[in-house]
């Protein structure tokens, strides 16, 4: 029929017959758009008339105003009813979306249909389908009625590519019914409701991951663009160009417009089927350009989901006897990289573990790439550890152990920590046995853990909090300056020995290693002998220096660690050590070490497992019980703290007679376990200092912290900073006045947890200003912390802004005094003719490292390339550096030996007990004070970090002696424990920089301007000993004295 009517036409017919199915869509697009911009300048118009009618006050005009008003809210209404019944947030909205999508799969099928009629004449269908094509789009309109009902901005809507779909394809459908002649047109147009299949697969639950979401929407783009332009491509060649006389159409089939069109995509080209027409060439040059773009993007990445999804969805092949971790949590290109080179660092490239990533997302590019490069021995998978399912693929109950990883720069850290909580908790449930080694940032979020089930040290489980240990670690430097350096290189970096060779005249006193803290089991040899012997032992025949010991106690292994202690704590079985040591084989010394056999050695390499019977020979259980009760002095019915409280025994159980309570103490206040300094809480106003106070005028050696925040800014967590600083092993009167300078609505938020130690104040102001900080006396106090602030900042150099800017400005309130005695409040050393300028010690935290460029100028900008760890090596030229990323190691550090972080956290928190943490952790907990005698006596009986000169009050002739004579004296004379360095690099060095030594070989000669970092023991006789109240200042003072200026 249709063949008939087309031969009775002319060519002036046949373009006749096209337009009168063409002009009807037209004149409805173009006519609805003038139509609607009419409306619009009407409104404007009739608003604009109202406005100035309403200017003049006229009550008249108001009544039709109102009018108005009133049948606007009602088409409101029924807008929104219209609006919320096709929105896929009903259920009436998702059946309409998914009866439209199918009714236009329907209509496809139709124009199919008739192509296949008109090109094979051989399938021919009644005009019924017609009719049906007729009455999907009499619903296609009804729906596109109530889409411009619903619409907000009816102009938008009029371009939309569903809207300009239906102009093309309803009009021509009815035309085609009036005239009882049907023609294809542009109906393939409905090609492009294919679009919409992806949102319908998720509404009928068909794709529910990324993957088959991600791709339906590749599939969806690609397969409506190819039916779409494959339907361009027929009508144009098989109608020609209508301006050509005659035609130069010519008869394609659809499947060929699809070859051509495939063809063409995929840039293959073989020429057996070309377009013809000036339109056809048009569109194919436009056509390549997209087309090429969207196929040369679809193959691969078709390619990389099917891969990846078949790679990444798969379950992990547990073997027995091989050992392998899971880590989970921020799974990004940075954290995997730095843990990745942390933990084989820690293996020495001896990797017999596997390491399994559970990522939540899929990896990038930059990340598989990481990952295809440790192929050998990580694998990634796509899942979350808050599955079920995706712990069994990753075989969570047999792993050795689950590291989750935080993402410490996180503008949101509370949630950052219940996230990594959730997923302990996820992992407790499912898998109760296996270890956990956790990442959190604020302290205060630890709570949640103590009720998750089957957590606990027992197990081997062990929280890293990262805020508590970064503000200890400023803590600690405040008050014994470069403490970072030397810890950050003996727990958790690599001391940067070439560095410091660049800067020491005799470079073979310089050891050729890297020294850091490694555990072991001491001799049963020992056993009997105080803490002191031990560690003088160890140092002169063993080579070692013994930092501390883990003690246990109880009938149930409880255990605390001891550094020094004061108390003459005798040593028993199986006690482990904590030793600084270049390598294992060096501390297995003191585990092998024999009286018997090792007694007439010289040699410290010598010392190696003997066989002898006297170290065979093992004591009775009742010999060895009545030792234990003998070292410890144990009495019948006493009970012994469990190590969770992280509390000694009491002293009364011990051997010796130390009275720490004496006059000073019995009006000191501290907290129930005995820890801190306590007081009762102090109102905010009060700790509040302005510049009238006279508070303010008197302020002298005290600590200024500087603070970046706002109200809405998540919390630091000061607490964490002021409790090392005001632990109960110092003296009150050693207590130094901290002042907190920053906003006040963010220092109020703080208050109310740090409101009960005493010698705390508040000044609301900027380390930004000058005026802040000379009101503070800055150039007075003993140092100055600044605390970097949570910034949004992309780019990494920018992050550390304010705390690098008030670096610089703390600096610049540097003065240079008249004499030196003005300066220090002390004899100068060395050369007194010298001039030189006081330097506020400074503790920068940076959240990125790299950008210790711009605090630390020591460095010549025209001499050659510096190694970035050159920096950090020589950062005491303007103050400690204190990165974040230096805690990222400790999580390879604590898997491999949990004992190295229990340690870590005694020396930089003051040995926080987990009890006094789970009382400041209750919200709304009061603590109350005064503790029972023995506890207050056994917890004050703690060894505390300093720096001391080599004054000769102190350690006389100690400048004629190496640092082996020097470490003995101290030992012998006083119990201080040395176990490091801080000496002012050779000349020229015009910023007198100091650099660490850790752990110097004892033929090292001492030199007048060092300063030893020691473990001094509580003792209330101290002052005698010239020590207490001085060792700092004198050391902050000789620090001072040597640096030059730099404003």
């Amino acid at each position: 029929m249709i063949h008939n009517v087309i031969e009775k036409f002319d060519l002036t017919g046949v373009l006749h017959f096209q337009l009168a199915f063409i002009v009807p869509s037209l004149f409805i697009f173009l006519g609805g758009l003038l139509t609607i911009l009419a409306f619009r300048i009407a409104r404007y118009t009739y608003g604009f008339i109202l406005a100035y009618i309403w200017r003049k006050k006229d009550k008249d005009a108001w009544w039709p105003y109102q009018r108005k008003q009133s049948s606007v809210y009602w088409m409101r209404v029924f807008s929104t009813e219209v609006q919320m019944m096709l929105s896929a947030q009903t259920s009436t909205g998702r059946v309409l979306m998914i009866l439209v999508f199918f009714l236009n799969i329907g209509s496809l099928v139709a124009y199919f249909v008739d192509l296949s009629e008109r090109e094979t004449s051989k399938i021919y269908f009644p005009d019924n389908i017609l009719f049906i094509d007729t009455g999907f789009n009499a619903f296609f309109l009804l729906y596109f009625g109530l889409r411009l009902v619903a619409a907000d901005d009816k102009l938008r809507f009029w371009f939309e590519l569903n809207s300009l779909v239906d102009f093309f394809t309803i009009p021509p459908v009815f035309v085609s019914y009036y005239l009882k002649k049907n023609w294809l047109g542009l109906r393939f147009l409905r090609a492009l409701r294919l679009l919409e299949l992806p949102r319908i697969l998720q509404f009928l639950r068909i794709t529910k991951d990324n993957y088959s979401i991600k791709l339906s929407k590749l599939f969806a783009v690609f397969l409506s663009t190819w039916l779409t332009a494959a339907g361009f491509i027929h009508l144009v060649e098989n109608n020609g160009d209508p301006w050509v006389h005659p035609g130069n159409s010519q008869s394609l089939s659809y499947f060929k417009c699809m070859y051509l069109v495939m063809v063409t995509m995929s840039t293959v080209g073989y020429g057996d089927v070309v377009v013809k027409t000036a339109l056809g060439r048009t569109f194919i040059i436009f056509f390549i350009i997209g087309g090429l773009v969207l196929f040369a993007n679809f193959s691969p990445e078709v390619v990389e989901i099917v891969e990846s999804h078949k790679s990444y969805k798969s379950s992990y092949e547990v073997v027995s006897g091989k050992n392998y971790i899971v880590v989970c949590g921020n799974i990004t290109l940075e954290s995997v990289t730095a843990f990745l080179q942390d933990f084989l660092l820690q293996d020495k490239g001896n990797v017999c573990t596997e390491i399994l990533f559970l990522g939540e997302s899929l990896p990038s590019l930059e990340l598989e790439a990481v990952f295809k490069c440790y192929s050998a021995y990580t694998t990634f998978f796509y899942g979350s550890a808050l599955n079920l399912e995706d712990l069994k693929r990753v075989g969570m109950a047999s792993a050795s152990a689950c590291l989750i990883l935080a993402d410490i720069n996180s503008l949101q850290p509370y949630t950052e920590d219940t996230s990594n909580i959730m997923r302990v908790l996820s992992i407790k449930n499912n898998c109760p046995n296996t270890r956990v080694i956790l990442q959190i940032i604020q302290s205060h979020n630890k709570v949640y853990l103590q009720n998750i089930p089957n957590w606990g040290w027992r197990t081997g489980d062990d929280i890293i909090c990262l805020a508590e240990l970064k503000l200890g670690f400023i803590a600690q430097s405040c008050l014994v300056p470069g403490l970072t350096d030397l810890l950050t290189n003996l727990f958790i970096g690599k001391e940067k020995t070439e560095t410091k060779r660049k800067y020491v005249e005799n470079k073979m006193l310089l050891e050729d290693r890297d020294y850091r803290v490694i555990t072991f089991l001491l001799s049963s040899d020992f056993i009997g002998m105080t803490f002191g012997e031990v560690c003088r032992l160890c140092f002169v025949k063993l080579d070692l220096v013994l930092l501390g010991i883990e003690f246990k106690f109880g009938s149930q292994g409880e255990s605390t660690i001891l550094i020094n202690p004061s108390v003459p704590i005798k040593l028993h079985r199986n006690t482990m050590g904590f030793f600084i040591a270049h390598s294992l084989a060096e501390v297995k010394r003191a585990h092998f070490y024999c009286k018997a056999c090792h007694s007439d050695i010289k040699d410290p390499e010598q010392i190696k497992k003997c066989y002898c019977k006297g170290r065979l020979r093992s004591k009775p259980f009742s010999e060895r019980l009545k030792f234990y009760q003998e070292s410890l002095h144990i009495l019948d019915g006493e009970l012994v703290r469990s190590r969770s409280y992280g509390i000694l025994p009491s002293l009364s159980f011990v051997n010796g007679d130390l009275d720490v309570e004496g006059e000073e103490s019995s009006r000191v206040t501290l907290d129930p376990t005995g820890r801190f300094h306590w007081c009762d809480p102090v109102p905010l106003q009060d700790a509040l200092l302005t510049c009238k106070d006279q508070a303010l005028q008197n302020l002298q050696d005290h600590i200024l912290v500087c603070v970046f925040g706002d109200a809405n800014s998540p919390l630091i967590g000061l607490q964490d900073f002021v409790m090392p600083l005001r632990a109960s092993n110092f003296l009150y009167q050693e207590l130094k006045d901290i002042v907190f300078l920053g906003p006040l609505e963010y220092l109020q938020r703080e208050w109310k947890f740090i409101q009960n130690f005493p010698k705390l104040w508040l000044f609301s102001g900027s380390a930004l200003a000058c005026a802040d900080l000379r009101a503070l006396g800055v150039e007075h106090c003993a140092a100055c912390a600044i605390l970097s602030s949570t910034s949004g900042a992309s780019n990494p150099a920018l992050v550390d802004t304010e705390s690098i800017l008030a670096t610089l400005n703390v600096r610049s309130m540097q003065s240079r005094p008249g004499s030196l005695e003005t300066v220090f409040g002390m004899s100068a050393f060395g050369n007194q003719s010298e001039p030189c300028y006081k330097r506020i010690p400074i503790t920068t935290e940076l959240k990125s490292s790299p950008n210790v460029q711009f605090i630390n100028q020591a460095f010549d900008l025209n001499s050659e390339l510096i190694d970035q760890d050159e920096f950090f090596t020589t950062a005491a030229c303007a103050g400690d550096i204190f990165s974040d990323s230096f805690l990222n190691s400790l999580l390879s550090i604590t898997y491999y030996n949990h004992h190295i972080l229990a340690l870590l956290q005694t020396l930089v928190t003051n040995g926080t007990s987990a009890a006094l943490e789970e009382r400041l952790l209750e919200k709304g907990s009061v603590l109350g004070r005064f503790p029972r005698r023995a506890a207050h006596r056994a917890s004050r009986a703690r060894s505390k970090l300093a720096l001391l000169p080599l004054s000769t009050r102190l350690l006389p002739d100690a400048t004629e002696n190496c640092f082996g004579d020097v470490y003995c004296r101290a030992l012998d004379l006083f119990g201080i424990l040395c176990f490091g360095l801080y000496r002012l690099m050779d000349e020229p060095n015009p910023c007198k920089n100091r650099f660490v030594i850790a752990r110097p070989c004892s033929s090292l000669k001492m030199l007048r301007s060092d300063l030893l970092f020691c473990v001094v023991p509580f003792n209330s006789e101290a002052d005698d000993l010239g020590m207490e109240g001085r060792v700092s200042s004198e050391a902050r003072n000789q620090v001072a004295k040597t640096a030059s200026s730099q404003s």
